[in-house]
């Protein structure tokens, strides 16, 4: 019981920890009141460019990534390495250092997953990928990788399929207001994937 405590915990602290929020702060940005308002990676990127997605991104990947896989080393077990996964989601999500308002989780969620199943976590992000692609949606590749990795974990570790179904049904729930502007054609696209389209129109 011990060592869950301080695998939770400490894993929970770590995923609190929101390089959006604080990059936000040092250049006179509320991240939270800036464009959709979420402290993740495609904001950031939208409201302050890409080298501050870029670290976004990476930081949010490895405080997922690093308390699984020292965890689950730690004390011999992937099973600790899970615990740690989802707690420095949760964290993401709701972090105690800024009110429990956090971002949507799922560079996170890969990371964590990285740390304790790389199989599963590399075929989400191809998820991912394929329907951000696709859509030219980062909110579809999102919703679509997590909704994906209960299948990937039903087919390859049914051991971890609770941690990673309460991540993913949490992810889905994140993006609430995504699934209502698609459902109402309102969803912004991602600039960058849609430049080409935008040429080719101008140049008709």
């Amino acid at each position: 019981m011990v060592k869950i405590i301080i695998t939770a915990v400490v894993s929970y602290l770590l995923g609190s920890i929101s390089p959006a929020i604080l990059l936000g702060r040092a250049r006179g940005i509320n991240i939270k009141k800036e464009g959709s308002g979420n402290a993740g990676t495609t904001n950031v990127l939208r409201v302050m460019g890409g080298k501050a997605a870029i670290i976004t991104l990476t930081v949010d990947i490895l405080k997922g990534f690093l308390p699984a896989l020292i965890f689950g080393m730690v004390f011999g077990n992937d099973v600790y390495g899970y615990i740690a996964c989802i707690a420095a989601f949760i964290g993401h999500v709701f972090p105690v250092y800024y009110g429990f308002k956090g971002g949507k989780g799922v560079a996170v969620a890969f990371g964590g997953l990285l740390g304790v199943n790389w199989k599963i976590a590399l075929l989400c992000l191809a998820t991912v990928v394929v329907f951000t692609l696709i859509s030219k949606r980062m909110s579809v590749g999102s919703i679509a990788g997590a909704a994906s990795a209960i299948i990937y974990a039903l087919l390859l570790e049914k051991a971890s399929l609770p941690y990673v179904t309460i991540m993913a049904l949490l992810i889905i729930f994140m993006h609430r207001g995504n699934i209502k502007r698609l459902l109402n054609h309102e969803e912004p696209t991602l600039s960058f994937l849609d430049k080409g389209k935008k040429k080719g129109e101008q140049g008709k």
